[in-house]
């Protein structure tokens, strides 16, 4: 989901790095208010685990690109959804500023994507709802269970909503005759390349 430049409008980009500043401000003012410096390395050691976790790409089949774990979700169940924000945030830029994961003018989309969602809509609507709950009763055996119901919906639906946002952050409304005739070429040309085999 590291998305480059060429893929956001400037108007769509800076409205995500405004969105991914503010929240980061609020992060920051948060952790500040807790006061809580044993963090900190806490912070910095599974922010390194995420970060070599995340530089591993799985190729997916069929679609020409790759992926890899996000891990949003697991740095909020460690650290909770502020510091692990925070953290997501050194790692996607890290990997944006020295790897080439993903376009400088893109990198506030890609937080939104990826750090976002895992750490904030996974961990207080998904994370803390089921680790709080009752489901499958209780004792060492139902935390457990707990654990993983809430690891694995998290993970695929925060998945889910950052990819959904790509999708709508890379639409752009076309309009004039240019785009009548980019339609049709784009029906035409793989239809005319099916009916030769």
């Amino acid at each position: 989901m590291h998305m480059a430049d060429a893929l956001l409008a400037p108007a769509v980009a800076a409205t995500m790095y405004v969105a991914s500043g503010t929240t980061a401000g609020i992060s920051i003012h948060k952790l500040k208010r807790d006061d809580e410096p044993q963090k900190l390395p806490t912070m910095a050691v599974t922010a390194a685990l995420v970060f070599a976790g995340q530089m591993i790409n799985y190729t997916i089949p069929g679609t020409g690109s790759s992926g890899h774990m996000c891990g949003g979700m697991l740095l909020s169940a460690l650290l909770g959804p502020q510091a692990g924000f925070l953290s997501m945030i050194v790692i996607l830029a890290i990997q944006c500023l020295f790897f080439a994961d993903g376009g400088l003018m893109a990198l506030g989309a890609n937080i939104w994507n990826m750090a976002f969602y895992g750490c904030f809509v996974g961990y207080y609507l998904i994370w803390r709802p089921i680790i709080r709950s009752n489901w499958f009763g209780t004792g060492k055996g139902a935390m457990r269970a707990r654990i993983i119901a809430a690891s694995i919906i998290g993970c695929v639906v925060t998945l889910q909503l950052g990819a959904f946002s790509v999708v709508l952050e890379t639409s752009r409304p076309r309009r004039g005759p240019d785009h009548r005739r980019g339609a049709d070429l784009c029906v035409r040309i793989p239809s005319r390349a099916a009916a030769r085999h």
